[in-house]
Formats: structure tokens, sequence, C-alpha cells
């Protein structure tokens, strides 16, 4: 296909582009690159402290395990649409004076965003084992559950950056929506909380974050391996919007110039 013949060609930029998304993220803060391990340790510790005495969340199993497991993978997801949803207006210079395709900056959020994953991990495994859990082989599953997601998220990437260029309201939209997704995962709570929330409990199972979040817990916190129903479903969804969200790019890109 032309794009992965486009994307070895200019595989050097995708290079480029990774380590500037990288480094560029907490370019002149005094900590740097640590800020990845603080940012999401600081929401632990909040939602540590307050939400046990909001809906009784200390009755979770070492619940601040579990909310490591849950807020660090989704970060990852959050701050990749978040930011990549604007990675074509913020490039707008570069895109109406040189040619290269565009679906490198796209990717770059991505690859960009799943290092600092991987770093956080670090992150996951201290608390671990800090509070007992302790550490199994399960989690060499890690890097194929963070693939499904990537791919996940790259398919929203190509529709929402693409979109936000005719239609600049959709960055706040979207921003709302994963706010509203946060929510709608059980990140903070259990599922079982919401066993006769009828239509609600439907909604938090088809979301695709849902199976992701149990499956790294499955292989941190669990020490097992995770439903492989669950990640499956992810993955279908994950190349069918990756599909559709290509061809919508390739179709709104030949406008971006004008429109930027």
């Amino acid at each position: 296909m032309q794009v992965f013949k486009d994307l070895y060609e200019y595989r050097e930029l995708l290079k480029t582009n990774v380590k500037k998304d990288i480094r560029g993220k907490y370019k002149g803060s005094f900590l740097g690159i640590l800020w990845s391990f603080l940012n999401p340790l600081l929401q632990v510790i909040v939602y540590a402290i307050v939400f046990p005495y909001l809906m009784r969340g200390a009755t979770i199993e070492n619940y601040v395990v579990y909310l490591v497991t849950g807020i660090i993978p989704w970060s990852f997801f959050s701050t990749v649409v978040g930011v990549g949803t604007t990675v074509i207006k913020s490039n707008q210079g570069i895109i109406k004076k040189v040619y290269f395709p565009r679906e490198i900056l796209i990717i770059s959020q991505v690859i960009s965003g799943l290092v600092n994953f991987f770093i956080s991990c670090v992150i996951i495994l201290l608390f671990c084992l800090g509070f007992g859990v302790g550490v199994s082989i399960h989690i060499l599953f890690i890097p194929v559950i963070a693939i499904i997601q990537a791919i996940l998220s790259l398919g929203i990437l190509f529709i929402t950056s693409s979109i936000n260029v005719y239609i600049q309201d959709l960055e706040y939209i979207v921003s709302f929506l994963l706010n509203m997704a946060f929510y709608g995962t059980p990140i903070i709570y259990e599922i079982s909380q919401f066993a006769s929330a009828g239509t609600l409990l439907k909604f938090i199972e088809l979301n695709p974050m849902t199976p992701i979040i149990n499956a790294y817990r499955d292989v941190f916190l669990y020490h097992q391996w995770p439903n492989p129903s669950g990640l499956i479903y992810v993955a279908i969804l994950g190349l069918i919007i990756l599909v559709v969200g290509y061809l919508i790019f390739r179709k709104l890109e030949k406008g971006f110039a004008e429109q930027l």
C-alpha cells in the first residue's frame, strides 16, 4: 500500500517527530520528562484520598494499585486523543510550506504516547511491589494490550484531527467526551457497582476502554491472562475505526492547506 511506502520513505521525519513530541511535551519545565511520572502519580494520590469517602471505593481490595492500573492507561488514551485532535491545526505552518505524508503527524503522536506509557508502566510496577501485590510473568502481555489500544487511538485520531481542521469546535467536544468517557470506564470504581444500572451498565460494558483497563488489571493486579473475548472485540473495533478513519483522513486531507 502507498501509505506504508510513504512512511518508509519519510521514516526519518517520523522518527524526528516522535522525538520532538516526547521532548517537547515538557520542554522548558524544571523537572522535564519526570512529569511523565508525576502527573499520573498526583492523580492517583487525589483519587486514593477522595474517592473512598465519596463512593466507598475503599472496599475494593488493593484500591491504590487498582487506581494506578486504571489511571495510567487512561492517561495514555486521553492524552493521545486530546492532543492529537489538534495536531494538524498546530502544524499548519509546515503543512502550508512543505509536502510530506500528513499521516506522520498523527502516527508520531500515537508512538510518542506509547513510549510515554511504557515509561509510566514503571510507576505501576513500583506500586505493585510497594503494596505487596507483586509481579508475575503475565506482564509480558502488556505490549499486546498497548498495541491494541494504540490502534484504537490511531483510528480515532485520523477522524478527529482531520475533521477539526474544518470544524474547530470539535476539539472542545472531544475534551468533553473524554471527561464523560473517564466516568464511563471502570477506572475509579468496579463495574459490579453498576450491576443494576441497566442501560448505563451496558454503556460501560460496550465502552472499548473497559476491556482494555480490565486487561491491564488482569496482568498487573490479578496475575492472570486477560479475557481474550474483550480484547478481540476491541481489536476488531479498533481496526474498523482505523480503516474508516484513514479513509476520512485521506478524503479531507486534500483541503487542509486551504482551510488552515
